[in-house]
């Protein structure tokens, strides 16, 4: 069994085979999306509307950056702020590959969320795992959260040009095949307009700053917002 120290530089070594891939990618989207905000979290005690669980690798825990600073945090804020009482709860893990978050999932159910936003497989394609193997895990996971009757989010992500058109196209294409697959809501690319900007990532050029992952919440929010709408009907 780990003690509490080892499993804190267990995650950070997790955290680093996700860096090892320093790759840029240019967002090309220019749609208006609405601007974050600063509003303090609500009291912890506070009785929610409904509960989101922020599911996925170092990109969702926030590795590198204070609790408060990474996406879920901010997401809960600026929902909050705008009149929607829900909590975020962040569920990342660094290092976590889709077979990592495909194993959980029943965990993540009997937590009980009404929404899951599943951002996952960018650390399988680090590591060259087959596309079908990535796709299908996701596949299994988004089927046990829908027979729950959760809404699922699926954050798409794009891979390292490095590892070949063929592969990178594959990749990039298995998100929006299955969101179209099981009828679920897609975010086209969760580092649109983050990745490739130094200004926006720390210097492993990877994991955004406090400042990137206010623009990963203003690129989600939409999402997020259709997915309560939908998880009310």
């Amino acid at each position: 069994m780990k003690t509490g120290c080892q499993k804190i530089v267990f995650q950070k070594l997790c955290g680093l085979l996700f860096c090892l891939g320093v790759f840029v990618l240019v967002s090309c989207s220019d749609e208006q999306k609405p601007t974050p905000d600063s509003n303090p979290p609500a009291p912890a005690n506070r009785v929610y509307d409904g509960t989101i669980m922020a599911m996925g690798d170092s990109l969702t825990a926030g590795l590198g950056v204070a609790e408060e600073d990474a996406y879920p945090a901010v997401l809960q804020k600026k929902l909050q702020q705008n009149g929607y009482n829900w909590q975020v709860i962040n569920g990342g893990i660094s290092g976590e590959t889709s077979s990592g978050a495909l194993s959980r999932t029943n965990w993540i159910i009997n937590q009980q969320p009404d929404i899951v936003i599943l951002e996952t497989g960018a650390n399988d394609g680090m590591r060259g795992i087959p596309t079908g193997i990535i796709a299908e895990n996701i596949r299994q996971a988004v089927l046990l959260f829908k027979a729950a009757e959760i809404e699922v989010v699926l954050a798409g992500m794009q891979m390292l040009q490095n590892l070949g058109p063929v592969y990178t196209e594959e990749f990039a294409a298995l998100y929006p095949a299955l969101a179209e697959e099981l009828n679920i809501i897609l975010v086209p690319f969760f580092l649109e307009q983050v990745a490739g900007d130094p200004s926006l990532n720390q210097p492993d050029t990877i994991h955004p700053t406090p400042a990137g992952y206010q623009v990963v919440v203003q690129n989600l929010y939409p999402y997020v917002v259709e997915a309560i709408r939908q998880s009310l009907q």
